[in-house]
């Protein structure tokens, strides 16, 4: 969501509001979200029953398309008109944006009742706080940096699954010699981006990551660490193959499912193309992290902030809405579904694969050694303006032949400027 306000379009609204209003059902929670395929759309009617299980009447407001840039512009407008959802699907910094707008609900009674500043790691209750309070509740965590690897194509190359980017390009070039495509990639921006901020991560390390690309420091973007991940980025490109331009990610994963290429960088949403094809992680396939990245990890948590509403019992029905979104019952039954993580601490994974253990484990220890951080290619890190602007200059340096690091990074100074 780019930076906006409100205040220039809530005067005319205010005219139009009488025709607006629709008076509410007793216990009405309406949710705005995006979750409409596969096991997504299975979890939102679990959690849906959740609610009219405590007597609430649950208003489905799903807006497909574009990864939430449709929906968000729907929110903008019913918002404005002051006839706001009960609850939204916004992220990162984003909740920050509407908070200040002065729209967002206090949670802060429902969060204290279930201890939710001991329940989530700091990194991410702050993140979902303005100016100290509560304002969203989260669902899960994906991990980002991930290498998902075919074990039969590395056996083919006699090659190992790699832990460093020396070793990643050894693999890459054993895979190359015995016909097997290395990289399976998507050449679409957010995948050239989601492979960049790996490379930075693995390259640099966590402090360099923050520096980088949370803190969007002038200094560490123009550096010799910057020219060596851009030098690293650009060299990982010769392993993809000619027809990666405008493919979907989920058809590079197929390609690794398939045995035509080894290895795919992409977040844990991945998972689910192998186990929908019928495959056994730590069998089939492998889940290691990215190169480098092995003590780090880059999160993209979902959550759903709460907006002011006026009825009584629409709000009860909304702190019901925030309370079941962190139960540990539906952080399992979702997460399991999604293939991401339960974003609650001290859960039960039982039920879990060894790529949702692995990450969970590691999803703890970063949060106590601080290289826990968000991920700026899925809008965990900076103001969506600034990401935006990044995304292109990575993007064409990654398809550019005659861009140079050293012009990159001046255009990456930039980019961070924008607001």
């Amino acid at each position: 969501m780019r930076k906006f306000s409100l205040k220039p379009l809530q005067a005319a609204a205010a005219l139009a509001l009488g025709s607006t209003m629709v008076l509410a059902h007793a216990g009405e929670v309406e949710v705005l979200h995006w979750w409409t395929s596969g096991g997504e759309a299975k979890a939102v009617k679990a959690l849906a029953s959740t609610l009219q299980a405590k007597g609430d009447t649950w208003k489905d407001f799903a807006v497909a398309g574009g990864g939430g840039d449709s929906a968000m512009t729907v929110l903008k407008s019913r918002v404005v008109s002051g006839n706001p959802p009960s609850a939204a699907q916004i992220k990162g910094p984003s909740l920050q944006d509407w908070a200040k707008e002065g729209v967002l609900a206090n949670l802060d009674d429902v969060a204290k009742a279930d201890n939710w500043d001991a329940n989530l790691p700091k990194a991410i209750s702050e993140g979902l706080k303005y100016k100290g309070h509560y304002i969203a509740a989260p669902v899960n965590v994906h991990r980002v940096n991930w290498l998902w690897v075919n074990p039969e194509a590395l056996k083919k190359a006699g090659a190992k699954a790699p832990t460093t980017w020396p070793e990643f390009f050894t693999t890459a070039e054993a895979l190359k010699k015995a016909g097997v495509i290395p990289l399976a990639h998507g050449g679409q921006s957010w995948q050239d981006f989601t492979i960049f901020e790996s490379v930075t991560l693995g390259v640099g390390g966590a402090d360099f990551y923050k520096k980088a690309l949370v803190q969007l420091d002038p200094a560490a973007l123009k550096s010799a660490k910057m020219k060596e991940v851009l030098t690293t980025f650009k060299k990982v490109k010769d392993y993809t193959d000619k027809n990666a331009p405008g493919r979907d990610w989920n058809l590079a994963t197929a390609m690794v499912i398939r045995g035509e290429a080894g290895m795919q960088l992409m977040g844990d949403w991945a998972k689910g193309e192998f186990i929908a094809a019928g495959k056994t992680p730590g069998k089939d396939f492998e889940c290691v992290a990215a190169p480098g990245t092995a003590k780090s990890f880059t999160y993209n948590v979902d959550s759903f902030a709460m907006f002011q509403l006026k009825n009584e019992a629409n709000i009860k029905a909304q702190k019901n809405l925030a309370t079941a979104l962190m139960s540990p019952a539906f952080q399992e039954l979702f997460n399991l579904n999604k293939g991401s993580i339960p974003v609650r601490l001290n859960m039960n994974l039982d039920k879990f694969d060894v790529c949702a253990k692995q990450s969970a484990k590691d999803f703890v220890d970063t949060s106590k050694s601080g290289t826990l951080v968000p991920s700026i290619a899925h809008g965990m890190a900076v103001s969506s303006a600034a990401e935006g602007a990044i995304k292109d200059v990575v993007s064409q340096f990654w398809n550019s032949d005659k861009d140079t690091a050293d012009q990159t990074m001046d255009k990456l100074v930039s980019a961070a400027k924008t607001k």
